[in-house]
């Protein structure tokens, strides 16, 4: 027997059944993140397809900028460390901008 079984096996049942209903919430809310995530994509590809159709840049700095103060803004009142919520928000930013470069490569190829 492992030393995490062992130490299960001699857990109040109460600690266990208090264990396992939070870990199901953070699984529903893992779950939603990825569900809002897909939707957040499915509207920057449009973004993406009306930005290559008009010969726009892939990327905004100053737009990017706004949201990440407005993110962290917003982290500072869900009281989530707002630095975690701007890495958060960059790394996503970083892939629309990879697929914005993507769709603007496959409209000027004629692939759109």
């Amino acid at each position: 027997m492992t030393t995490s079984n062992a130490a299960a096996s001699d857990t109040d049942p109460a600690v266990l059944g208090e264990l396992t209903r939070l870990r199901d919430s953070i699984d529903n809310i893992d779950a939603a993140v990825v569900h809002m995530l897909a939707e957040r994509f499915k509207c920057t590809q449009q973004v993406g397809r009306l930005k290559a159709e008009h010969r726009l840049p892939p990327a905004d700095p100053g737009r990017e900028a706004r949201q990440i103060a407005r993110l962290r803004a917003l982290a500072e009142d869900a009281k989530l460390d707002p630095a975690f919520a701007e890495k958060f928000l960059t790394f996503i930013i970083a892939e629309v901008i990879r697929h914005h470069e993507s769709i603007a490569d496959d409209t000027a190829g004629g692939r759109s």
